[in-house]
């Protein structure tokens, strides 16, 4: 037993000793193993659907998106590509079901919207007629401008959360009115976000950075206040898996990961608690 508590206490004394040389001596390499032990104090919150999908040999093109029509319990990927199937729909457990080349030329975004009388499905490509209510779309770095956004999501009280990649942050803006609320760039010194979702609980904006392959899961703000950006948990993809697009799940909190990379969709799921 005493031997023990002698095994714990150096352990100690030597982290503690790693992490002040580290601060001191501007060592990388101690500040990257630092980095890697602090790392696994992370709370995991979802982990990989490895047996999804049944039948990956549909994947012919790079896939840029990704949409979940929850309501029917279907997938719809788009991919890019010459001589390919533009649009694969996939059941939610992973099953092909269908495809269409027609129409969709170079898609970019999807997002499904269907109804209980009518399956819907909006891309990019394609041009519809709709009603404008506000428009920010000035480049610039300052506030309500933008550098290549990228991906845009609406939460439960009515905040709508911008992926502004180019500028390193996400924007915060009125539903109704347009107005800017706020901005988060302290979680992306290194890369912007490419993609921005919230659970279906709402407790957390789920960011995928493409360059890094990496997706973060943030601490969802309280209605009324922005704050700051507060990661609870991250997953590392292998290198070069560009993580381009995602969407989640409202009925399971699968989270749908479009890989232009590794020219693959997969699937993380929650942990139970």
């Amino acid at each position: 037993m005493a031997r023990f508590w002698l095994c714990a206490g150096c352990t100690v004394f030597f982290l503690a000793f790693l992490n002040l040389h580290s601060r001191f001596s501007g060592s990388s390499v101690l500040r990257e193993f630092i980095f890697q032990i602090s790392w696994r104090s992370e709370e995991i919150l979802y982990q990989l659907d490895v047996g999804w999908p049944k039948h990956s040999e549909y994947f012919t093109g790079a896939t840029f998106c990704v949409a979940v029509d929850s309501l029917n319990g279907l997938l719809y990927i788009a991919q890019r590509g010459d001589n390919i199937q533009k649009v694969l729909v996939f059941t939610e457990d992973g099953y092909f079901l269908r495809a269409w080349n027609y129409t969709v030329d170079t898609p970019h975004g999807m997002f499904a919207a269907s109804t209980l009388y009518e399956q819907s499905i909006w891309i990019t490509d394609v041009g519809n007629d709709f009603m404008m209510l506000w428009l920010h779309g000035e480049n610039g770095t300052g506030p309500a401008k933008f550098n290549i956004p990228h991906s845009v999501t609406v939460d439960s009280s009515g905040r709508v959360w911008v992926a502004d990649r180019g500028n390193k942050r996400i924007q915060v803006f009125d539903k109704d009115t347009g107005v800017w609320l706020g901005a988060w760039n302290n979680c992306f010194t290194e890369e912007g976000p490419s993609s921005v979702r919230f659970t279906p609980d709402g407790k957390y904006l789920i960011v995928a950075q493409l360059n890094l392959s990496r997706l973060l899961f943030v601490a969802a703000p309280p209605v009324g206040s922005i704050g700051y950006c507060s990661v609870i948990s991250s997953i590392q993809l292998a290198d070069q898996v560009l993580p381009h697009l995602l969407d989640v799940s409202g009925k399971t909190g699968a989270i749908y990961v479009a890989e232009i990379g590794a020219k693959q969709v997969q699937k993380y799921v929650p942990l139970k608690s």
